[in-house]
């Protein structure tokens, strides 16, 4: 069972990544590749500051790593309770297969959320961030919690 889950979250991480545009008038979500990271998704990490606002960061997640997870589910609604100001519930990837989010986080910088970026929610005290989408109705994702203590495998780009 944990093959075929992982299998499935690789599938539909390389189907996004097929399918990502960048928006120019927000942060552009680019990876600084180099020939140690030659295999990679792009993603983007809400973190926790010192004082529990809430910042991001960009990076990537190499191909072909595997971390612990348990399990696994998607959603395609939304409530409006989701859209205001709130930390992540747990430590998640949030794979985005339909739809363009804008992400806010404590000190009102954006960024876009579209299929073919990984966004990992790390986020869990504070404020932390919230979202609004950006010309569609519908945001079709993936949700894949991450084990306690598990690596989540991201890598800043400024590392």
């Amino acid at each position: 069972m944990k093959n075929i889950v992982k299998t499935l979250c690789l599938g539909l991480a390389i189907f996004a990544v097929n399918n990502a545009m960048a928006q120019k008038k927000h942060h552009k979500i680019e990876v600084e590749a180099s020939e140690n990271t030659p295999n990679y998704i792009p993603a983007v990490r809400l973190i926790n500051n010192e004082d529990g606002s809430c910042k991001f960061e960009k990076g990537y997640i190499p191909t072909l790593k595997h971390t612990n997870t348990t399990t696994f589910w998607v959603n395609n609604k939304t409530e409006e309770w989701e859209k205001n100001a709130h930390p992540a519930p747990r430590r998640q990837y949030v794979i985005t297969l339909k739809g363009k989010i804008k992400f806010k986080v404590s000190d009102g910088s954006t960024f876009i959320i579209e299929p073919g970026t990984i966004l990992l929610a790390e986020d869990l005290k504070g404020t932390g961030h919230s979202w609004e989408m950006v010309k569609s109705k519908e945001w079709e994702r993936l949700y894949v919690p991450i084990a306690e203590n598990a690596d989540d495998l991201f890598v800043a780009n400024n590392k």
